[in-house]
């Protein structure tokens, strides 16, 4: 038996029992855990099962971490002895994670998650770029106590998983903190498309950004989070839009040649 399917006998064995935790959802954007997957969870179609949104979360955040690079192969079996499901239920989810851009669905390949090209993740960043200049002055004229609170707990999170070295946390909690203000923002559609934009470019930047870098630096979002409490508009737009383009300007050519392991890529999720 490989060791593969020893630990996806064991993982699966493990949650089989375990109820899907609630997808988080637009309306609550306190809640750091999984935010970046509660925009994409919400726009599942109606009929999605607690174990497809399970999957489909479990993607998203291994995605998100980094656990799951570009170009890995997602096969149908291991999900299935990972999750303890039928191939019609795998495919669901993979189904919804390809209408998210998440994973690419290929003739006689099947899975695999999403490897843009450099053209694609200069014209993904540079939407991003258009989106979040959009965002960031709608985040100020609503700011409210209560919303700035939820910027503040989003910057000790990460702060936290830095102190802590816990690097895929505080990746994911960086985009995590995009995804928060585009919720802040309160246009529904915009958050959309950042939910969209925040899965593609961690996508690009497990391709392209060299080992050891980080996604966001928590320094410029707490920068960001000063000039969004002094109301600056025009300050805090330039900010997001020169954070972004440093994320890019970090990204280097070539694709990384690495065996995954979809169990342990997926364990905890």
């Amino acid at each position: 038996m490989s060791s593969l399917t020893t630990a996806a006998r064991a993982t699966g064995k493990r949650k089989a029992g375990t109820p899907a935790a609630p997808a988080a959802t637009a309306a609550t954007p306190a809640t750091t855990a999984s935010a970046a997957t509660a925009a994409p969870a919400a726009r599942l179609k109606r009929g999605t099962t607690a174990i497809d949104l399970r999957i489909y979360r479990a993607v998203v955040n291994a995605v998100m971490s980094h656990r799951l690079p570009p170009g890995t192969h997602l096969g149908e079996a291991d999900f299935c002895e990972l999750y303890q499901v039928s191939r019609t239920t795998v495919r669901k989810a993979l189904q919804r994670l390809a209408h998210d851009h998440i994973i690419e669905l290929r003739p006689n390949r099947g899975a695999v998650i999403a490897s843009p090209t450099p053209e694609e993740a200069r014209d993904i960043f540079a939407a991003r770029r258009a989106v979040e200049r959009e965002i960031v002055p709608l985040v100020i004229g609503n700011a409210t106590p209560a919303s700035l609170q939820q910027i503040r707990a989003a910057l000790e999170a990460e702060d936290q998983a830095r102190r802590t070295g816990d690097r895929a946390s505080w990746i994911r909690l960086g985009g995590e903190f995009h995804l928060l203000l585009a919720e802040l923002a309160g246009n529904q559609v915009l958050l959309r498309f950042m939910s969209e934009l925040v899965s593609r470019c961690s996508l690009i930047i497990a391709l392209y950004e060299s080992p050891g870098a980080a996604m966001c630096e928590n320094d410029e979002h707490q920068d960001l989070m000063t000039l969004i409490e002094q109301r600056k508009v025009a300050e805090a737009t330039a900010l997001i839009e020169h954070h972004l383009l440093e994320i890019e300007g970090r990204l280097r050519l070539g694709e990384p040649e690495r065996k995954i392991n979809l169990a342990e890529a997926l364990s905890g999720f």
